[in-house]
């Protein structure tokens, strides 16, 4: 019988960011990632995405997410 072979970069269950950067409620109102604030940033001067910059956003957005700080 054969096994499946699966990749390490196989798409894995959503799990909870491994850090979140707290700021001031007057600065966002919903939670980004980075990848999603390097995304809008690049867009905004022009740079068109590729494939690759939505695997990067999807992995960064993972990594960290900014989001309101607790009353």
């Amino acid at each position: 019988m054969h096994q499946k072979k699966t990749s390490p970069h196989a798409a894995q269950p959503r799990a909870a960011p491994r850090y979140r950067a707290r700021l001031p409620g007057f600065i966002i109102e919903e939670e980004i990632g980075l990848g999603d604030v390097i995304k809008r940033v690049t867009n905004a001067v022009g740079i068109k995405p590729c494939g690759g910059c939505e695997r990067r956003a999807a992995m960064l957005n993972r990594w960290l997410v900014f989001s309101r700080r607790a009353r």
